[in-house]
């Protein structure tokens, strides 16, 4: 039987590794109820989420379950009804634009479409964290641009002008973005949407090469549980605005999820290593 919420979060009231040993956790968000102004009711309800450090964790549920809601959330661009959230054991609203801009890196699904500017002016865009208003660009900006520019592998783009890119180059773009702000946060809403499967795969790489070689926390939204089982250290599935379970991939992803969450019979194996196969849509009238 699926765990139901009231059980998940008492498990997680203190995240331990297999060996007991307690994970630090680099956003919190505590007894957060969310809504927007034109919703007549709470859109997310959530007891507690935790994203753990220096660790990818990805959020994985069915359109209009509240991924993108809590993202917002999570980086301060939607206010809780009640809750809060915590970077770093802060709360987020103590943080002005800029400070929080150090700590937190967003890539929104809303980008600015701009088409002019090029690759590497765009890049350059990621480093006003950390300038003032007068300020040059330092040999600092320089490093951080290239370094972002280099692990998004767009060398050859960075003269290119935006509306000349596909979608997967573009995505690529943005992503040099946010990682050029060099900070040890990063939040992405669903950054591989609508890319092709090669992009999809760049994309995926790049955020795994980060996490791993700068120790950058990482939380994700991604539509394919198959790759985010496969990318991601935690998985955090939502259904209905609620958290339905949380956990290590291969403890999280069950066929009874899949079921559940998703709406789908599937089987799950989980040797040599974790693999969903779908077979068929279930009828939106299961309990």
């Amino acid at each position: 039987m699926a765990r139901t919420q009231q059980d998940t979060n008492r498990e997680r009231e203190r995240i331990t590794d297999d060996n007991g040993v307690a994970i630090d956790s680099a956003l919190v968000g505590d007894g957060l109820e969310l809504s927007y102004p034109t919703s007549e009711e709470t859109v997310v309800d959530c007891a507690r989420l935790d994203i753990p450090e220096e660790a990818v964790t990805a959020l994985v549920g069915p359109n209009g379950s509240g991924k993108s809601t809590l993202l917002k959330a999570l980086s301060n661009h939607l206010t809780p009804d009640t809750g809060s959230v915590q970077i770093h054991g802060e709360d987020l609203d103590t943080f002005d634009q800029k400070e929080l801009a150090r700590e937190l890196g967003v890539l929104s699904q809303e980008n600015d479409s701009l088409s002019s500017i090029s690759v590497e002016d765009l890049v350059y865009h990621g480093r006003y964290p950390h300038r003032g208003f007068f300020d040059g660009v330092s040999e600092a900006d320089h490093q951080a641009v290239e370094r972002a520019i280099e692990l998004a592998g767009i060398e050859d783009l960075r003269d290119t002008e935006l509306g000349q890119l596909s979608g997967g180059q573009k995505q690529l773009a943005w992503i040099a973005m946010v990682l050029a702000q060099d900070t040890d946060v990063l939040l992405l809403d669903e950054p591989t949407t609508f890319l092709d499967v090669h992009h999809q795969f760049r994309v995926l790489e790049t955020i795994r090469q980060l996490n791993e070689e700068k120790g950058v926390t990482v939380a994700v939204i991604l539509h394919d549980i198959s790759q985010a089982a496969r990318f991601a250290d935690y998985l955090v599935a939502m259904r209905d605005g609620e958290l339905y379970d949380w956990g290590p991939p291969e403890e999280v992803v069950t066929e009874q999820l899949l079921a559940d969450v998703f709406g789908v019979e599937a089987t799950v194996t989980y040797e040599p290593e974790l693999q969903v196969l779908p077979k068929r849509a279930l009828s939106e009238s299961r309990p």
